[in-house]
């Protein structure tokens, strides 16, 4: 059990790191958001501030590994984890070269080689619905956001806040 909640408390900083995009140790309002967002999720704005108010202990504005993992992880179910390492291993399937991006050339590539060749548009169509940033490429984050809102529609949920 012991060893279970280390893994955890190691793969909760992986995640927490990856959005801590000034690397200050902490996360500020848009950071917490751009990590919702990569989980699918689409809270307002005022969700957002509710819950970094909830979560920053002490009231500096900002949401700190210590203050995350206290919240998170009384709740954090296993599954959750798995499926992040999962969804890490099925980018670094398509991200053939390792840059940490997909290319155009690259989902291609991989989706011919699992007998689902994909057309000029179809290709184009994808790279467009899941290039959040529009620099071309499909980041981690905008795989793992294209992911997590294909399972809600195979399941029927919709999480957006319209």
């Amino acid at each position: 059990m012991v060893a279970l909640r280390v893994e955890q408390l190691k793969q909760l900083k992986d995640i927490f790191a990856r959005f801590d995009m000034d690397s200050d140790g902490s996360l500020t309002v848009l950071e917490l958001a751009a990590l919702l967002r990569s989980l699918g999720l689409k809270p307002s704005g005022d969700q957002i501030h509710a819950l970094l108010a909830k979560m920053d202990s002490n009231g500096n504005g900002a949401v700190e590994f210590d203050e995350l993992a206290n919240t998170i992880l009384p709740t954090m179910k296993d599954e959750i984890l798995v499926n992040q390492e999962q969804l890490t291993e099925v980018f670094r399937l398509f991200d053939r070269d390792g840059n940490g991006y997909i290319t155009a050339a690259e989902l291609a590539g991989c989706m011919a080689k699992m007998g689902h060749p994909l057309t000029y548009k179809e290709l184009t169509d994808m790279i467009r619905e899941a290039d959040a940033d529009g620099d071309g490429v499909i980041s981690f984050n905008e795989f793992s956001s294209v992911m997590a809102k294909s399972a809600l529609e195979f399941l029927g949920i919709s999480l957006s806040s319209s």
